[in-house]
């Protein structure tokens, strides 16, 4: 694998900006034909690797993106993953920090890099950032040492970053830093040099075989608590036909409101066998249930503990587990668990 002519690394192409380039005669983006992506970014020429590629048909929009996306994506690592030593992913910005957290989920005992990248301009333009992201998620994804894959996790690779894919949240819909890790450092950083944290990479203990987890359930809601929030809202949400699982997006460490209704509908919900995962609507820290009496009395309904993980990981993370599993016990026991480092 030191040898760069024998290294090969599989582009798949999703959709979103970064494969966009101006069509000559209608001066309307169209997406590019990544087989002939070293015609657009000719420097990858210089690495010599083997790079291949594969492309949605028809490329989708990242707001368009669902577990069944996910599936295909998991598909075609699972079919190339003897193939390549490594996966860089191109995705839309919007949703990319859900479908990193639901792949490093999916993918169990993954060894290979799988480097989601994107940009908030299109390939094609003079200042766009899609053409460094493209060649460094690149070499992340191609990177060895002592012959084995330098991060061998579902990671991001955004404005000189590299983050952890199930830590990682977009903060700005304009700036070319797009994405933030708020409770989790950079797994490497790019400037002059190339440099990795790497006692703060995940490497698998043991040879297992990847195991790719295609289950999801989407029976899932959000619940994000405001102030004056009303009881025919809360209902509203918590008497879905088929919900089996709620994300409460609390204020600061965990707390919500004591209104004896909130709490008996709670745990209505729960007695029910509903499961509800309590998150911070906040823009990094944890969840401490029982710090202050606004989360305690939830703490005693049965309300599970989120502690620092993100919006988008907890989404997928409950999707995944209630597919994965038939039984309540087994989703509440891994949602108190990190699969994936995705939780301190």
């Amino acid at each position: 694998m030191n040898n760069k002519k024998n290294i090969s690394i599989l582009i798949i192409y999703t959709g979103g900006t970064i494969g966009m380039i101006h069509d000559a005669i209608t001066g309307s983006l169209v997406p590019i034909d990544f087989r002939h992506i070293s015609d657009h970014v000719p420097e990858l020429k210089k690495f010599g690797y083997n790079l291949q590629s594969v492309s949605f048909d028809p490329v989708k929009d990242s707001s368009n993106i669902d577990p069944g996306i996910w599936i295909k994506m998991a598909d075609i690592v699972e079919e190339n993953y003897n193939n390549f030593d490594g996966f860089v992913v191109l995705h839309g910005t919007d949703t990319m920090a859900y479908t990193a957290s639901a792949l490093s989920f999916m993918l169990e005992n993954l060894r290979k890099p799988v480097i989601l990248t994107g940009s908030q301009l299109p390939i094609g333009l003079l200042r766009t950032d899609g053409r460094e992201h493209l060649i460094t998620a690149i070499e992340i994804a191609a990177a060895v040492e002592n012959g084995f894959a330098s991060v061998p996790e579902v990671c991001i690779y955004f404005d000189n970053k590299l983050t952890r894919g199930n830590r990682t949240t977009k903060m700005s819909a304009e700036h070319f830093d797009a994405f933030f890790s708020p409770n989790y450092p950079p797994l490497a950083e790019v400037g002059l040099h190339l440099k990795y944290f790497r006692n703060l990479i995940n490497y698998p203990s043991e040879e297992n075989n990847l195991v790719v987890h295609k289950s999801f359930d989407n029976n899932v809601a959000i619940l994000k608590l405001f102030p004056g929030i009303n009881r025919k809202l809360v209902q509203a949400v918590i008497n879905t036909q088929g919900l089996r699982g709620l994300i409460i997006e609390t204020f600061g460490s965990g707390n919500a409101p004591t209104y004896q209704w909130f709490l008996d509908d709670l745990k209505h919900f729960i007695d029910m066998g509903g499961i509800i995962l309590n998150v911070t609507q906040c823009h990094g820290g944890s969840v401490e249930m029982g710090l202050y009496e606004t989360s305690r009395q939830m703490l005693a309904a049965g309300v599970l503990s989120g502690k620092d993980i993100t919006t988008e990981a907890s989404v997928t993370k409950l999707m995944h587990l209630l597919g994965r599993y038939s039984s309540r016990e087994e989703v509440v026991k891994s949602l108190n668990s990190s699969l994936a480092g995705e939780i301190s």
